[in-house]
């Protein structure tokens, strides 16, 4: 149920979701009788996709949570395993044109490759199922070997966690894979506006992990008075700030991360 709810929930919540909403209800109003109310909700609509646009406030949100874990720093000592959050393999895409589909995030497999080779007996374990609430297909992991052994990981390095749909179970499957000892040492390897909210839920299971972010998307020390090259792109980063923060936020309600704002320790 959290899972169909947090689906819901965070179309509904995405700032350009719901500015298009009011135009869209603007209009609509617009063929009745309340066409004035209409007409400024239609108004309201194009101001506010201006102002954010060209406004830093999604660059802010974004930092705030690229900032908040420092990159990794290796400090001597074994590494028992390696854990990569999905998100950069598009299943259905792949299927259909019988080729990998890879994302944005693809950093999260490149580094993974990396620390492979810099532990050759460390466990690399890739977690992602399918995170669509609507269509089926195979889950994501079912494509990280191909993607792996492209980077020159040998597939009997792997292991696949290909149930989870979300963080959450990101954490709990992925814990009940691999059984983590006390005493190991865990790197967790995701984007880094994505790692609070990662690390909350690790943390909830009781998986303890070293974060290791990657895939920036803003600089340690930014300009917010930079006028961005597109004036409508700051809608990308507001809407991809907004998922995280709400996540945020409806994980530490439902009780499913360990805090609101998951920080280093």
């Amino acid at each position: 149920m959290f899972f169909v709810l947090s689906k819901v929930f965070a179309f509904l919540v995405i700032p350009s979701n719901v500015i298009l909403g009011i135009g869209i209800a603007g209009l609509l109003l617009m063929l009745t009788r309340f066409r004035r109310v209409g007409m400024r909700l239609v108004v309201g609509c194009l101001l506010l996709l201006l102002i954010v646009g060209v406004s830093p406030i999604g660059t802010a949100m974004i930092a705030a949570l690229e900032n908040r874990f420092p990159p990794w720093k290796d400090e001597g000592g074994s590494v028992d395993g390696v854990i990569v959050l999905g998100g950069m393999i598009n299943p259905r895409m792949t299927v259909e044109r019988g080729s990998l589909s890879i994302g944005g995030q693809v950093e999260r497999m490149t580094e993974a490759a990396t620390l492979a080779r810099r532990y050759p007996t460390a466990r690399i374990v890739f977690t992602g199922g399918n995170p669509s609430l609507i269509t089926g297909g195979q889950p994501e992991a079912d494509f990280a070997v191909q993607l792996f052994d492209l980077l020159g990981v040998p597939a009997a390095r792997i292991v696949l966690e290909n149930r989870s749909r979300n963080t959450i179970e990101n954490a709990t499957f992925t814990k009940e894979l691999v059984q983590p000892k006390p005493g190991e040492r865990w790197l967790l390897v995701t984007s880094a506006a994505h790692m609070p909210r990662s690390v909350g839920a690790f943390r909830k299971a009781g998986f303890a992990v070293e974060p290791y972010p990657v895939d920036w998307n803003s600089a340690p020390s930014i300009n917010l008075f930079r006028f961005p090259q597109r004036l409508l792109s700051g809608w990308s980063a507001i809407d991809n700030a907004a998922h995280e923060w709400v996540g945020l936020l409806a994980y530490w309600i439902a009780g499913r991360s360990s805090e609101l704002f998951p920080g280093p320790r």
